[in-house]
């Protein structure tokens, strides 16, 4: 009896740690525990603003791999659409655009490259990962050659501020960022959870079968999240061009493993159809306050490397041993 009340008891939890992301709040507030004992300034308004915008700039960037994984796919272009969109804002900022013409271009070829990954990877039954890698290469390689590599120039004034740990929203002491990644969340979450194109993604992300038999166009939501990915790739670009101020050919890069590993440490399943974005807000978060822990701890790189890749197996293996939703039902 023991036993199997002992084995009800595990089965509960994991159900509620399905439901809800009660692992991720707890290590969430010991990591920021850790940092308040361990580190004199970690619970300075200027750090944890700082904090907060990093992980909005994650968080942003991450919102379209939620959606390509929730569907079963990956999107490996991410790293290099965010670069492509860093390099773009601030050329055609010295080229003397407008804000609004720079971001109409950006995420309108972003739309383009996305939904063009979402189609060939479907369509062609082709791994999306070959694609959007091959992809993520010729946006960058295409961005370089048309500048010739020069890729100097500026952004506005009041840009700059908008991604800064200073500023403020309407006297309240919260970057303006922050609020835009606020924003972006719920209406994230609105889209997934209430709504008939947040049903179809996940019933394609279930069983692509039985939602194509159910007349869910399956290929049009792969279009479509794939498209989605870029375009807050692409945003994310942007907003980092303001926070470089300059353009930068690698400042993509850890994007590659950060968008993945948000995803993974929220709780989201690699498998498909089982999580969501908040999740991937939380696993955003806990991501950046253990960097900052390790960072103020003077951890090198190479352990900091060792660490996280540590936590994503671990959440890979909690996450990951349920068979796929569609090999339930």
């Amino acid at each position: 009896m023991t036993s199997v009340s002992a084995n009800r008891a595990v089965l509960a939890a994991q159900d509620l740690q399905r439901r809800f992301p009660l692992l991720q709040l707890v290590a969430l507030v010991a990591l920021f525990v850790w940092g308040i004992v361990g580190l004199p300034a970690f619970a300075t308004r200027p750090s944890i603003d700082s904090m907060l915008v990093l992980a909005s700039f994650l968080g942003i960037a991450a919102v379209g791999q939620t959606i390509v994984i929730l569907i079963g796919g990956i999107d490996l272009s991410i790293p290099n659409v965010i670069t492509a969109g860093n390099l773009l804002t601030t050329l055609l900022g010295g080229k003397h655009w407008s804000f609004g013409e720079i971001v109409a271009a950006i995420l309108g070829g972003a739309v383009v490259v996305g939904a063009a990954n979402g189609f060939l990877a479907h369509h062609f039954r082709v791994p999306a990962l070959i694609i959007t890698l091959g992809s993520g290469s010729v946006v960058v390689g295409a961005v370089l050659a048309g500048t010739h590599a020069s890729v100097y120039g500026s952004v506005p004034g009041w840009f700059t501020h908008f991604v800064s740990p200073a500023s403020t929203v309407a006297g309240l002491h919260i970057p303006q960022v922050v609020l835009l990644w606020i924003v972006i969340t719920l209406v994230v979450g609105v889209v997934m959870h209430l709504t008939g194109i947040g049903r179809r993604l996940y019933a394609t992300g279930a069983n692509e079968r039985a939602a194509e038999l159910s007349l869910v166009k399956t290929e049009l939501v792969w279009v479509g999240a794939f498209a989605a990915s870029a375009v807050f790739a692409a945003t994310a670009g942007i907003l980092l061009g303001a926070w470089s101020g300059t353009g930068e050919q690698a400042i993509g890069d850890p994007y590659l493993f950060l968008t993945i590993a948000a995803v993974i440490v929220g709780g989201t399943s690699l498998i498909g159809a089982r999580g969501d974005y908040w999740r991937t807000v939380l696993g955003s978060l806990i991501l950046i306050v253990l960097t900052t822990n390790l960072v103020g701890h003077s951890y090198s790189e190479a352990t900091q490397q060792i660490i996280l890749g540590l936590i994503i197996l671990a959440a890979v293996g909690t996450y990951g041993r349920d068979r796929a939703l569609r090999d339930r039902v």
